[in-house]
């Protein structure tokens, strides 16, 4: 193949149609349900399947919950309503800080944070994220935690692999309740849950196992966010929604994908992605994008890592 800059591109009105197809088949033949339920977080993703579904069900037949907790953002609420309000939905806002601190989250998270930095209270806002790429080293995915205490001074370091492991397993509680809630609404309605997830989070582990990888159908996992952004300019999302840059909307202190799990930009990291899928040689690749060769085959040896390190969390349960 030719390999350009737009070659990743769709057709969004023949893509939509086919989405809207499959939402509606699925739900009414396959799952023998009546409707959808769709977490709505405000962000592109689950804003323009809200779109999707309306489209392929009628408004009268989608539900939005909306599940922030302590640490959430309050602009994912303000973004979500914009949707609400666009598509005229149902909508049921449920605030998950009492759940996900009965299981004990914030205390198990706070936990980890403070062998790593002792004075951390609940006064401090944190994150954990992937610095800028080591020249030397070229390694993609070292984290390192971040404490802001409540005069705005922050203070940061490497994130040892056991605190890691523990405030990632703690901050899993709020994806996993969340996805207990949406089972909620869909069963007292008789209706199925939609997940949100693209090609993106899917493929390279970005989601989290039983929690917002449950779901009855996933419509957008076959899209890079590049393609979802195409779609979401020809069903009107609004601009602002589009513009917003995508934040995990998981630790308390505000946090990019990019910064948390990606490394790349969107419209860089997905044209690459294509491109190697499509065994097109990395010089071409790199010509097409105006970068370096060495650039081209980083980002390729990491999104192959990620995809193959998290295949555990794509696979069904063992069987005898």
């Amino acid at each position: 193949m030719k390999f350009t800059y737009d070659s990743i591109n769709i057709d969004p009105k023949e893509e939509s149609s086919r989405i809207k197809s499959f939402i509606k088949n699925t739900i009414q033949n396959s799952l023998k349900k009546r409707g959808a339920v769709i977490g709505l977080s405000g962000g592109i993703d689950s804003s323009i399947v809200t779109a999707l579904c309306v489209e392929a069900l009628g408004k009268e037949k989608v539900i939005a919950v909306l599940m922030p907790e302590k640490d959430s953002s309050p602009e994912s609420k303000d973004f979500a309503m914009k949707i609400i309000d666009k598509y005229g939905i149902s909508y049921i806002i449920e605030d998950m800080t009492e759940a996900v601190h009965g299981l004990g989250c914030y205390k198990k998270r706070d936990e980890a944070v403070r062998k790593i930095f002792p004075e951390y209270n609940s006064g401090y806002k944190m994150k954990i994220y992937l610095p800028k790429e080591d020249e030397k080293t070229k390694k993609l995915n070292v984290f390192h935690i971040s404490i802001t205490d409540p005069a705005g001074k922050e203070k940061n370091a490497r994130l040892p692999l056991k605190e890691y492991l523990q405030i990632v397993a703690a901050s899993n509680f709020k994806q996993r309740s969340r996805m207990s809630m949406l089972y909620y609404y869909a069963e007292a309605n008789n209706y199925a849950v939609i997940g949100t997830a693209n090609k993106n989070e899917h493929a390279q582990g970005f989601f989290v196992k039983y929690g917002d990888s449950g779901a009855d159908l996933k419509p957008i996992l076959h899209l890079f966010k590049t393609q979802i952004y195409q779609l979401a300019e020809y069903l009107g999302i609004p601009f602002d929604i589009i513009n917003r840059v995508p934040t995990s909307d998981t630790y308390s202190a505000e946090q990019t994908q990019e910064e948390f799990f990606f490394k790349v930009p969107f419209a860089v990291m997905d044209r690459i992605w294509y491109g190697w899928e499509n065994s097109v040689p990395v010089n071409e690749i790199a010509r097409a994008l105006d970068l370096k060769d060495n650039y081209v085959n980083n980002v390729i040896m990491d999104i192959e890592g990620k995809i193959r390190t998290t295949e555990y969390l794509r696979m069904e349960p063992f069987k005898l």
